[in-house]
């Protein structure tokens, strides 16, 4: 606010009730009158504030004093409201200012005078009348000896401002449940964590912690892992579930195997991804091939659990037998022709596999599981949607030239080869100003890609989904973008999707390879049995207690 003054004195109107007191009024001072200030605190709950403020009343009208002193005695009065006006800093004089905008000062005589209008504002919120839900409170049943101290000290603090003294809050002692919980939060390493401790012990804030058991917080779990040729796995499962708190339940789950430049890994995903990505081997020396991808699934007991799968569709290959590489019929489900041009966006129905036969039709080796357990990945999908939009745009226009410079840490080779990931993808669809360097037809295909993320690919399956894909595919189509597996996915296999693809998505996979790739850098390439009980360590939670600033990591 600016310097001048209000139109009127603070001290004009009732700190409780904000009507104008009247010259010839009795106004009482907050500062002065104890058993006031007593009562308003029993009656509503909060104390009276802000009495060193010149923005702020400092006085009571008689009528506010009468009735709260009253209730406060045991008679048969109450306030006409459960919650006092509250007073704020205004931010100007015109607009935000209680003092300035009621006009105590026109002549209303007689019975049917205007009366005085008492705004509601953000820096003065108006009284709330009693309810329901806000009954009178009951009075206090004796002023007790309580009331007469807390007059002698209000009497000796009447030079500074009136605050009732607040009671001190106790000195909380971390418990070791607590302690660990706060370790997971901040993802420290074992070192980080006992030198927290130490601290934390050393100025008396911890409640019977032992800080070196952090040394040996992996042991809980690492008895659940076996490390053989080069394949670090759960041994057992059921029990691994047991140890956490959780009932193993194979059908809650779906096995996301999947393998980065230096690991390959299998991970349990929550259907509905509830609950963290739940590790259950991992490998750094095994190859992403057919022989490793039977081991692992040998190792880990695939045939036991029956767990549905989701991986790439390069890991789904593997899983079917198929051959890689850029082969003729690389769908699993169907012998579409992946060089037959003249077919593509035309023939939408192929000859169903109804075998998977050794030697022909591009099957090099038996296959490992079911094509009926292996799911739709969404993610990439999505990706490759991006993909084959992006290699259709002209290299010198500028639509180009945009997503060269609003990704400007990702390579000229990636952008040209339309390589992106899922969080990038949703960085350029919340842009609004890519679309309008499209022309008319890139910019129809981009709105309808975008259609089919939102309300097919994602959480919501919209009731017009099919049309949504079809127009995509049109759109597609005129733009002249080839036919890739994943487009022909979503072309002639529509039905093999789930209602709710972000439930089943592989999404939660791919972040797991952002975690674990922090606990391969604690143990430098010790990658063994302490490792994998290190991380599920990391996703338990001992305490029930919320915090007002919650953690983003997922917690059992």
């Amino acid at each position: 606010m600016s310097s001048r003054k209000c139109k009127y004195d603070a001290d004009a109107f009732c700190f409780i009730c904000g009507q104008f007191i009247k010259v010839r009024d009795v106004k009482y001072e907050l500062k002065t009158s104890h058993v006031l200030c007593e009562a308003y605190e029993a009656y509503f709950d909060c104390p009276v504030r802000n009495q060193d403020k010149p923005w702020a009343p400092h006085v009571a009208c008689s009528y506010c004093k009468r009735c709260l002193e009253g209730w406060y005695r045991g008679e048969k009065r109450s306030m006409k409201f459960a919650i006092p006006r509250i007073w704020r800093e205004p931010k100007d004089h015109t607009t935000d200012c209680y003092f300035c905008m009621v006009n105590p000062s026109k002549r209303r005589r007689g019975k049917n005078a205007k009366p005085i209008e008492y705004p509601d504002l953000e820096s003065s919120s108006a009284p709330i009348a009693h309810d329901l839900t806000r009954p009178v409170p009951e009075p206090p049943k004796k002023l007790s000896q309580k009331s007469s101290s807390s007059f002698s000290s209000y009497k000796s603090n009447s030079d500074k401002e009136f605050l009732p003294t607040p009671e001190q809050p106790k000195h909380y002692l971390i418990t070791s449940e607590d302690f660990n919980d706060l370790i997971r939060d901040l993802n420290l390493p074992k070192n980080k964590a006992e030198l927290l401790g130490s601290r934390l012990k050393q100025w008396n804030l911890l409640d019977d912690v032992k800080i070196t058991d952090q040394r040996t917080r992996h042991e809980m779990f690492a008895t659940f892992f076996t490390k053989e040729d080069g394949l670090c796995f759960c041994n057992d499962i059921e029990g691994m579930f047991e140890a956490i708190g959780i009932p193993c339940v194979p059908s809650e789950w779906r096995l996301f195997i999947d393998s980065s430049t230096k690991s390959l890994k299998a991970v349990l995903l929550h259907n509905g991804n509830k609950f963290p990505s739940l590790p259950i081997a991992h490998s750094v020396h095994l190859k992403e091939n057919y022989e490793c991808v039977k081991i692992l699934l040998e190792s880990v007991k695939y045939r036991e659990y029956n767990w549905e799968l989701i991986g790439d569709f390069k890991m789904v290959g593997f899983l079917m037998g198929l051959q890689g590489g850029y082969t003729k019929y690389p769908c699993y489900l169907c012998l579409w022709d992946s060089r037959a041009d003249s077919k593509h966006y035309i023939q939408r129905s192929w000859p169903v596999r109804t075998e998977l036969c050794v030697g022909k039709q591009n099957v090099k080796f038996e296959p490992i599981v079911e094509a009926e357990k292996v799911l739709m990945p969404p993610l990439h999908i999505k990706l490759g949607l991006m993909k084959q939009f992006v290699k259709k745009l002209d290299e010198t226009s500028e639509a180009f030239g945009y997503l060269k410079k609003f990704f400007p840490k990702l390579s000229e080779a990636k952008v040209k080869a339309g390589v992106f990931v899922g969080p990038q993808i949703r960085q350029i669809f919340a842009d609004e100003k890519f679309p309008t360097l499209l022309n008319r037809t890139q910019k129809a295909s981009w709105n309808s890609f975008k259609a089919v993320v939102s309300g097919f690919l994602g959480n919501n399956k919209a009731e017009n989904y099919e049309k949504l894909v079809e127009d995509m595919l049109t759109n597609f189509k005129a733009m002249g973008c080839r036919m890739s597996l994943k487009v022909h996915m979503l072309h002639a296999h529509l039905d093999k999707f789930k209602n709710n693809m972000g439930a089943y998505s592989e999404e939660q996979g791919e972040r797991f390879h952002q975690d674990i790739m922090n606990f391969e850098q604690r143990y430098q390439g010790q990658y063994n049995e302490n490792m994998m009980g290190d991380y599920i360590w990391g996703l338990l939670r001992e305490s029930s207690y919320e915090h007002k600033r919650k953690s983003k990591s997922v917690h059992f």
